[in-house]
């Protein structure tokens, strides 16, 4: 951790409402630069992983009614971090000053003499009415908007809300924490002039993949949350706008929306993968199984590059041996340009994008994304008698090097690195909480299986869920194993995969 003083200042900062994709890019930043973060409880994973990994994390939110930790010990604890030379970010669901105590932290910080900035963030009053399809303002409806909490300070001797002004046909009224009193609301507002048929909705969990919308009048809408048990936090909208929610909802009509999502891959893969099934309305739950390390015996790996000049095809089979290959140039102090005089064959998309990214062009990259497809591929590339250098993972099949060499050619294989099961003591719940279990290759089918203690209990953690996997192989792997496969990826990318999930779910 760092000690200048000169560092030290606390950052106020908006998560934003709940979806990872509408954090502001100052908060980002401030993120990203963070030694201490002190954070509430409605800010996702997605948004706290954004720390560095060095960062220290602290939560001080409530969670059922118990406060981790009260207002005034974390204005103390801002500030002694802050005073010791920490950039501290104080990170609070929505905007800081919306309804939030950021203001009370900020006067305390500026009253120790602390450095603060404040980065906004995206309120709940406006992005939860627009992910359930409802418009703050419409030029057909109303001329305002009106932004109220639900749930005053409960030290307060009576409400200061005016709700005689509140109860006004011609805006839209907006409460934030309105789940616990929604019928004095809505009865305040009649008893005040509004007719109890104006129309009205609550928006539970919003922008989250586990959003709700009830929608009602205020004669209704209390009954109808109490049916559907809606809970906080919960954003409640009154007035005409509501009735345009059947034109304009679109989060809730996303294709994978509501559904939780298992994703095995490794750490270094499953962002891509987590930000696709976001922007189809899934939730996520990152529990990799598999990790990349360094093969058993590096050296071979350095040393054959060696005799690359040898070769007439060197072949990548992922994304990571290519990335273990200009590891090893870079040890030794060279660079794209030793590749010059051998041929380069790739798997698929993401293994060719990947060796773009390093200024190579594959001339070989198959159709499917399978050994078979790639080893047809090079065999009609190559000419019998070409030496063939495999740079792959060391536990790979060997269906590639036997059809090479079954037509003529000279394959070697080149351990580049191996895939190791991770250890996850939250593994079971990951998966009890998930709905949807996607599996990229074989090795994550069988990671699964030994992470949750063997062949029965993997089936039984499956049982009624959907098992979704990229390509034959994996799917085979899965069933080996006793698991149902419900989805197979004709296209063998994650993009393939959520294509598939898309279309089974739109069947059903």
């Amino acid at each position: 951790m760092p000690t200048n003083k000169a560092r030290g200042r606390v950052s106020l900062v908006g998560a934003g409402p709940g979806d990872p994709g509408l954090l502001t890019l100052r908060a980002a930043e401030l993120l990203a630069d963070a030694d201490v973060l002190l954070y509430d409880a409605l800010v996702g994973e997605a948004i706290l992983a954004r720390a560095p990994a060095t960062c220290e994390r602290v939560f001080v939110g409530k969670r059922g009614g118990d406060h981790a930790m009260a207002q005034r010990e974390i204005e103390m604890l801002m500030i002694r971090e802050a005073a010791e030379g920490k950039h501290v970010v104080r990170l609070k669901g929505g905007d800081p000053l919306v309804f939030g105590r950021g203001a009370e932290e900020a006067q305390a910080l500026r009253a120790a003499g602390i450095p603060f900035e404040i980065a906004p963030g995206i309120s709940s009053a406006l992005a939860g009415p627009a992910y359930a399809g409802i418009p703050v303002t419409h030029r057909a409806h109303n001329v305002a908007f009106t932004v109220a909490t639900g749930h005053e300070d409960p030290g307060k001797a009576a409400s200061t809300l005016d709700w005689a002004k509140l109860a006004d046909p011609h805006r839209t009224l907006i409460f934030l924490m309105a789940a616990a009193h929604l019928d004095a609301i809505a009865r305040q507002l009649v008893e005040h002039g509004l007719s109890a048929a104006t129309p009205a909705a609550i928006v539970q969990d919003a922008t989250r993949p586990s959003q709700r919308t009830v929608v009602g009048t205020l004669d209704t809408i209390a009954g109808a949350a109490a049916r559907a048990n809606v809970a906080a936090p919960a954003v409640l909208i009154v007035g005409e706008v509501v009735g345009l929610r059947a034109e304009i909802r679109w989060f809730e009509d996303l294709p994978l929306f509501g559904k939780r999502v298992l994703v095995t891959r490794p750490a270094e893969d499953a962002q891509a993968f987590a930000s696709a099934l976001l922007a189809c309305g899934a939730e996520p739950i990152l529990a990799p199984v598999l990790v990349i390390e360094p093969p058993d015996d590096p050296t071979a790996a350095a040393s054959a590059l060696d005799e690359l000049h040898e070769y007439r095809w060197l072949v990548f089979t992922s994304r990571h041996g290519v990335d273990a290959l200009f590891a090893q140039l870079r040890a030794q102090g060279v660079d794209a340009r030793y590749l010059g005089g051998v041929k380069i064959a790739a798997i698929g998309p993401k293994t060719k994008a990947r060796l773009e990214s390093y200024g190579i062009r594959p001339e070989v990259t198959p159709a499917e994304f399978v050994g078979e497809a790639i080893a047809r591929a090079l065999i009609d590339a190559a000419a019998p008698g070409d030496r063939v250098m495999i740079y792959r993972a060391q536990e790979a099949r060997d269906t590639l090097p036997r059809m090479l060499a079954g037509a003529g050619l000279l394959p070697t294989i080149v351990p580049a690195y191996r895939t190791v099961i991770v250890e996850d003591a939250a593994f079971a719940e990951k998966t009890a909480r998930a709905n949807v279990f996607t599996f990229a290759n074989a090795a994550a089918a069988r990671a699964f299986q030994t992470l949750l203690g063997g062949p029965e209990r993997a089936v039984a953690a499956a049982r009624d869920k959907t098992i979704a996997c990229i390509g034959p192989i994996a799917a085979q792997a899965a069933r080996d194993i006793g698991l149902h496969v419900d989805v197979t990826a004709d296209t063998y990318t994650i993009e393939g995969l959520i294509d598939a999930l898309a279309a089974h779910f739109a069947a059903q």
